[in-house]
């Protein structure tokens, strides 16, 4: 038999979730961010579960976008991070991919190429990654026109750098120097939003948002997790106890003897680790789950296994599943222990841990 060590995927969660997403967006419409395997979720299952909702994708890069289309999927896919040589230009126009142009040598891929997909221009607000400088902005309006690519041109996206904190000003001063940068083309479209730009009071959503881990459940605003934002966990990561045993008061448990028992401990070890995606730093208390019932790790997280205390829990026994994130501890819970964040999680689990969908 399979190793049981399993991410299950609620399909109807992330439905849920997306509908949210609309609620919130206001007159902007939703394309559906599903780039890191979907969050490490499954691209191709996660795209299908949505293919009666999304009427737009949007992906990191071409590869993403293909394993889209072998899904049998025909909805347009927004390529945030464009294209990566001449060539792809050619696969977008004819799979319907519409690539984010964000420097100069794009551009003069596009002015060389024959093919003229529906593509959008980066601007850059002020996060500093990508897109084009606001001043740069009619230079480039004028070499899509002299490369015939007006007619395929949709719009002008920017990311923020601080939406996830409503405390800051940041995100009002780069929603400025947008509207200003783009004020001259008002009949093309405009994307902004990320997922935390939903949760933001009074943020303009424009024409399109673009929610990501919102979608699967996680938080994207800073003091907040996702139940608390009526949004559900979408994945449960669930392992087998494979092992109990007690550990008496001044014994230790596991790699560099990190936990010592400062009272005879009921210990049990659950087969889950960091080859699995599960984070090594995620110490001592980090919360988990049994039985519906709260349990803490203990010790350091190995590369297939990780100890927990079973005190907590005095009926688990061997073969019993241990959830250590889902609808009983949250995966923004777990990920603040592990002095990370939700999106690292999900994207770290590894092809070793299947995915079962319901």
């Amino acid at each position: 038999m399979p190793r049981p060590t399993v991410a299950r995927i609620d399909l109807e969660a992330l439905r849920h979730n997306y509908s949210t997403a609309c609620q919130r967006a206001g007159n902007a419409r939703v394309m559906a961010v599903v780039k890191a395997d979907g969050y490490g979720h499954g691209i191709a299952r996660v795209a299908s579960a949505l293919a009666d909702l999304a009427p737009k994708y949007a992906v990191a890069c071409l590869e993403e976008a293909v394993a889209i289309r072998e899904a049998g999927l025909a909805q347009p896919v927004v390529l945030l991070q464009g294209v990566h040589a001449e060539p792809d230009l050619a696969n977008c126009a004819e799979q319907g991919f519409e690539p984010v142009l964000h420097s100069w040598q794009q551009l003069t891929w596009l002015a060389d190429s024959r093919n003229r997909p529906r593509l959008w221009l980066k601007v850059n607000s002020g996060m500093n990654r990508l897109g084009f400088h606001p001043e740069e902005l009619a230079n480039v309006m004028q070499r899509l026109d002299r490369a015939g690519a007006l007619a395929t041109f949709e719009g002008f996206v920017t990311h923020f750098a601080c939406a996830d904190d409503v405390d800051s000003s940041m995100t009002v001063r780069q929603t400025e120097v947008f509207e200003q940068a783009t004020a001259a083309w008002p009949d093309r479209m405009r994307s902004v939003g990320n997922s935390a730009a939903h949760f933001l009071p009074g943020q303009p959503l424009y024409d399109w948002s673009r929610p990501g881990i919102m979608l699967y459940g996680g938080s994207p605003m800073i003091g907040k997790t996702g139940r608390q934002l009526g949004l559900e966990p979408v994945m449960s990561l669930e392992a087998p106890l494979i092992s109990t045993r007690m550990v008496p008061a001044g014994e230790s448990v596991g790699y560099g003897a990190s936990w010592v028992a400062d009272r005879d401990t009921r210990m049990g070890m659950v087969a889950i680790g960091y080859g699995d995606g599960y984070p090594r730093h995620a110490g001592t208390n980090t919360p988990a789950a049994i039985n519906g019932q709260r349990i803490r790790l203990i010790g350091r997280v190995s590369m297939d296994m990780l100890a927990v205390d079973l005190t907590g829990a005095p009926d688990a026994k061997e073969g019993d599943s241990v959830e250590l994130w889902g609808s009983t501890v949250g995966v923004d819970e777990v990920a603040t222990y592990a002095g990370t964040i939700a999106y690292e999680l999900l994207t770290g689990i590894t092809a070793r841990v299947r995915r079962q969908y319901r």
